[in-house]
């Protein structure tokens, strides 16, 4: 969420940064709002001033005995306005709050101009493409071929875009898991097991809701959520907190099941890993102090990065450009993996500085040694989408025979170096 006081003094400036979105934004509605919400809190401030000091002269005449029915008459009007105003303030005040929910974040100066991801500017690569000698499969042929992934069962159990893993795919799920854990608590990271489900408040405060309300799996007549990412949870872990500075930074992952309804998405990427319904994610969430959360973002995208050098996997990092950068993000970096049944680059993490949108929207704190509260700075960044990872591991190193080779720092995870 935007600092209101922000937007009374730099009205022009932040408009002109949320037009970088590539949809002009005025914020007028929303001053004229906090305007007449100010007048109103002065208008009630006014009269319980002019209510004290009538109640005092009320006090004044009755010790010298005179008759006070007619001003105290006038006393309990005023009360009565004063309620009917309140009341009037807090409409106004729904309205403002809803208002500001909807404006996304400003964007950081060094996010590159454009209108869609086709205009994102690549910042770096890692590892060439496998040039193979045989005809590569997609890895959803490799699964089912290897009888580790059934998606057709999945459709019959569950309908479209849910699978079913089995043996050692099953098992290579598990194993990815933990391995992405282990080297993520390697370095510095507290793995945290967080609830799956979440309320509509939560997701306000990471921003899913009230915009994205339809992309989210809603559990019938109860305010509770599937979690669309374990940013959700892991973020308001500190909710309504205030830290202390010695806290800072505050670094934690963990594993969750993400469920997406892929609103939208509809005739993209159908068959396999890449977009399902239920899907495996592990997450990484920073809290820091806003002076060194640009160098974060760095750094929680190159833990990101580890992962996929571990594993030796071609990707690529993309700069996102103004116009694809996410509602609350201020600045986003997509890591890329190599997918030969694409001949292509997929997404297979995104890596965020939220700044304090998050924060403010969340009433997440910390108290600095001058004793003054101030919004932290959030960050979050997959590290990785499991099946994503998986495909990619299918796909990248798959053999002649049909079997897969395992990345060698699978190997202990797996207790096998070969799928066959």
């Amino acid at each position: 969420m935007l600092d209101i006081k922000a937007i009374r003094l730099e009205k022009e400036k932040i408009e002109e940064n949320l037009s970088r979105r590539g949809k002009p934004i005025s914020l007028d509605s929303i001053l004229a709002l906090d305007k007449e919400k100010r007048a109103k809190i002065q208008l009630v401030e006014d009269k319980k001033s002019f209510r004290n000091k009538v109640s005092k002269e009320i006090g004044k005449r009755k010790s010298q005995g005179e008759d006070v029915s007619d001003i105290m008459k006038e006393v309990a009007s005023i009360g009565d306005e004063i309620s009917e105003i309140d009341g009037q303030i807090k409409v106004i005040d729904e309205n403002l709050d809803n208002s500001l929910l909807m404006l996304p974040n400003l964007l950081d100066a060094s996010v590159p101009a454009g209108k869609s991801d086709e205009e994102n500017q690549e910042a770096r690569r890692f590892g060439e493409p496998r040039k193979f000698s045989f005809e590569p499969k997609a890895h959803y042929d490799i699964g089912a071929d290897l009888d580790i992934l059934d998606f057709e069962r999945g459709v019959k159990v569950s309908g479209s875009r849910f699978v079913f893993m089995k043996g050692l795919g099953a098992k290579l799920e598990r194993a990815l898991i933990n391995f992405m854990i282990d080297t993520h608590t390697d370095k510095g990271y507290k793995e945290v097991w967080s609830p799956f489900l979440v309320t509509g408040q939560s997701l306000v405060g990471t921003s899913q809701l009230p915009k994205f309300s339809e992309d989210m799996f809603k559990i019938e007549n109860r305010d509770l959520y599937l979690i669309p990412t374990g940013e959700v949870p892991f973020t308001n872990l500190y909710s309504g907190e205030v830290l202390k500075e010695g806290e800072l930074p505050i670094k934690i992952c963990g594993f969750t099941p993400c469920f997406r309804s892929e609103a939208g998405s509809a005739g993209r990427d159908t068959r396999g890993l890449v977009r399902l319904h239920q899907f495996s994610k592990v997450e990484m969430v920073q809290f820091v102090k806003p002076e060194v959360s640009k160098e974060v973002l760095e750094e929680i995208t190159g833990d990101a990065e580890n992962i996929l050098k571990l594993l030796k996997l071609p990707y690529r990092v993309v700069n996102l450009c103004s116009g694809d950068v996410g509602f609350g993000s201020a600045k986003t970096y997509d890591i890329e993996v190599f997918l030969p049944s694409y001949d292509d680059y997929k997404e297979i993490s995104s890596c965020s500085l939220y700044t304090d949108f998050q924060s403010r929207r969340s009433k997440i704190r910390y108290k600095k040694e001058n004793g003054k509260n101030e919004f932290m700075h959030t960050l979050n960044g997959s590290g990785l989408a499991v099946g994503r990872t998986m495909a990619a591991i299918l796909e990248n190193y798959q053999q002649e025979d049909g079997s897969v080779k395992m990345p060698d720092v699978l190997i202990p995870y797996m207790g096998t170096d070969y799928i066959k």
